[in-house]
């Protein structure tokens, strides 16, 4: 799908900007090797990432698509975006990597992604890690010609805060909060009437293509947010996607919101509920503030009430300028875990 051009700015090209540092070599004496992850480690790499799961966040699992998919990316160059280390008993201690996703409109982010084995942390794997990642982020930022603002942007659960000392560390800054909610399916679900004509339907493929503009269109004013890729999408609304608990509101013909959701049942056990992960609601700008989202998500509820689920969860930016906070609060959703966002700027 074509996206828009980036937005010109005043700003001098990243290339100017940012001083492209030396390669940054880790070293570490539990680390027998470092060297780039390959298509023949998914199991390796997910290993990781489940051992992390459990002891940072164990109400959500990483899924073994989810590791398929970004090695798989295009805009992803394993052998210089991403790194192993390897013990000297050829165990897997530590895996990063940093992405840059395509269709770079007015912001350019480099994700660092990542974990070190919980069995490993605390000895200093974690510093080497995020210093290749940091310096790698600068060296990609630094061969850019865009005249927009650059990130190296970091999460942290905040109940994993070595994860955020170590960002902090290397100069990243805490600002942004996202709160995860919950709401109780056996509480009554208010019925929304939209203040505009429009139909609730369910998902379909056939409107995948309006319902992608309409979600990044929505998302534009959103902290951070860039339209997603083709390939970004499809991860978007493959593996653990649920059709049958997402709905469109259509305005005649027109996309003027969507709500998608996940449903991963390797999650229920440690959540301790069963339920859909809601990962997206969005209204586009030209229909908000006529109740559509509280009706896509009351569409949401129920249907997952029907099928004897019994908690809904969702993500939100605590400072979104759209009020999502107040609206999820309106609709029953009650926080219960929370994520920091830390940017370096450039």
């Amino acid at each position: 799908m074509p996206g828009p051009e980036s937005v010109e700015t005043t700003l001098p090209p990243l290339s100017e900007r940012v001083e492209a540092p030396p390669t940054y070599r880790p070293r570490h004496p539990l680390v027998a090797e470092w060297r780039p992850i390959t298509t023949g480690d998914v199991d390796a790499v997910l290993a990781v990432f489940r051992a992390s799961d459990a002891v940072d966040h164990p109400n959500y699992l990483t899924t073994r698509e989810e590791v398929e998919d970004e090695l798989g990316f295009s805009f992803l160059d394993l052998e210089r975006d991403t790194l192993l280390a390897i013990g000297h008993d050829g165990a897997v201690l530590a895996v990063g990597a940093i992405l840059e996703p395509p269709r770079q409109i007015t912001l350019v982010r480099e994700f660092l992604n990542g974990a070190v084995h919980p069995d490993h942390r605390g000895r200093g794997i974690g510093r080497e890690l995020v210093a290749w990642q940091r310096v790698r982020g600068e060296q990609k930022l630094a061969a850019l010609d865009k005249r927009l603002p650059g990130w190296l942007v970091g999460y942290a659960d905040r109940r994993a805060p070595d994860r955020e000392r170590l960002l902090t560390a290397a100069g990243f800054r805490a600002v942004r909060w996202f709160h995860t909610m919950e709401r109780d399916l056996g509480q009554p679900i208010p019925e929304v009437v939209p203040t505009e004509t429009v139909s609730i339907v369910p998902y379909s493929s056939e409107l995948a293509d309006a319902v992608h503009a309409a979600r990044d269109e929505a998302f534009l004013d959103h902290w951070g947010s860039q339209p997603l890729s083709d390939e970004q999408w499809a991860t978007l609304i493959g593996g653990t996607f649920a059709p049958e608990v997402s709905f469109v509101a259509l305005a005649g013909e027109e996309v003027a919101g969507v709500v998608l959701s996940d449903v991963n049942e390797d999650d229920w056990v440690a959540q301790g509920f069963s339920g859909p992960y809601i990962s997206t609601v969005a209204v586009t700008r030209a229909h908000r503030g006529r109740r559509i989202a509280p009706a896509l998500l009351g569409a949401v509820l129920r249907e997952s009430a029907r099928r004897g689920w019994q908690k809904a969860v969702l993500d939100v930016d605590a400072d979104n300028p759209t009020g999502a906070l107040g609206l999820y609060t309106g609709m029953g959703f009650v926080s219960t875990f929370s994520e920091t966002g830390l940017v370096r700027e450039y």
